[in-house]
């Protein structure tokens, strides 16, 4: 029976769809879905990079956490399971090379790579200089350009995906923002570029587009109680979100659940994105 869209049912459809696709494997209380997965997210030492790493390890991957800091990597990787510690500096060459060619031995094959690794500096036009600029777009952009060029040959061969963090900042304008803004623009529609790259080759590439999260880059934003009352002004669920907010869409989009999905930028942003930007009339 069709619909009038002309599709299966939903009962003919699970027929047809492989055993693997009907049924979430799980071991206990939480989902397996990347068992015998290797799994890379870089910013991997706190916030959404950290919860990241952490749910995919709940989900039986092997994860390699790439960041700076090697103290703060290995407290993540406590948490998980199966993991390698990668320090790496991933706005310079020689540190996406480090980092490619660790991720790469560290289980053997590459089936995800999580670029989450971000820096912003505020200030407008005027007041950034060309230094900062470069600092946010190395790390933002061009890093992110390079590992996963380094990675692409690896994605492929297992038919793997990538999701990018972008942010609304990346679809929209923000006061004083304007290098964050640029970065991630950039991310978006890398994400959506490199999803047609890929054609045909089977692998993904999508981006979440977070809002105000609760993460060590907004501490200062989050002591600022008018500043928090602004945005919750903004958003309808009305709070900032947890990093594990994030990582769980992220989850989404790197597992099977998420096959036909490419190309994709997700807002995950309580529903900011919702509203043409006028303020609330009441």
């Amino acid at each position: 029976m069709q619909d009038l869209h002309g599709a299966y049912s939903i009962g003919t459809m699970a027929r047809r769809l492989p055993l693997s696709f009907q049924r979430i494997k799980r071991k206990g209380n939480e989902m397996t879905r990347f068992e015998n997965k290797t799994v890379i997210v870089t910013g991997a030492s706190s916030g959404i990079g950290a919860a990241t790493a952490r749910r995919f390890g709940r989900e039986g991957a092997n994860v390699v956490l790439i960041s700076r800091t090697q103290a703060k990597l290995d407290k993540v990787a406590e948490d998980i399971p199966s993991a390698k510690v990668v320090p790496a500096d991933l706005s310079t060459k020689d540190g996406v090379e480090t980092a490619a060619k660790a991720a790469r031995e560290a289980f053997g094959q590459v089936d995800v790579l999580v670029n989450n690794a971000g820096t912003a500096v505020m200030g407008s036009i005027e007041e950034v200089d060309e230094d900062g600029f470069a600092e946010v777009m190395e790390t933002d952009v061009t890093g992110v350009w390079r590992l996963t060029k380094a990675l692409w040959g690896d994605l492929k061969a297992t038919k793997g995906n990538v999701v990018m963090t972008s942010s609304v900042s990346g679809t929209g304008g923000d006061w004083d923002m304007h290098a964050y803004n640029t970065a991630k623009g950039a991310v978006t529609n890398l994400t959506r570029a490199l999803a047609l790259d890929a054609r045909n080759s089977g692998v993904r590439v999508n981006a979440v587009n977070p809002s105000f999260t609760k993460t060590e880059l907004t501490t200062g934003m989050l002591e600022n109680d008018e500043l928090v009352a602004k945005f919750m002004e903004r958003i309808p669920l009305g709070r900032p979100a947890e990093p594990e907010d994030i990582a769980d869409v992220i989850a989404f989009l790197a597992s099977d659940d998420a096959r036909f999905v490419n190309g994709v930028n997700l807002p995950v942003d309580g529903g900011l994105s919702a509203s043409n930007g006028q303020p609330p009339q009441a």
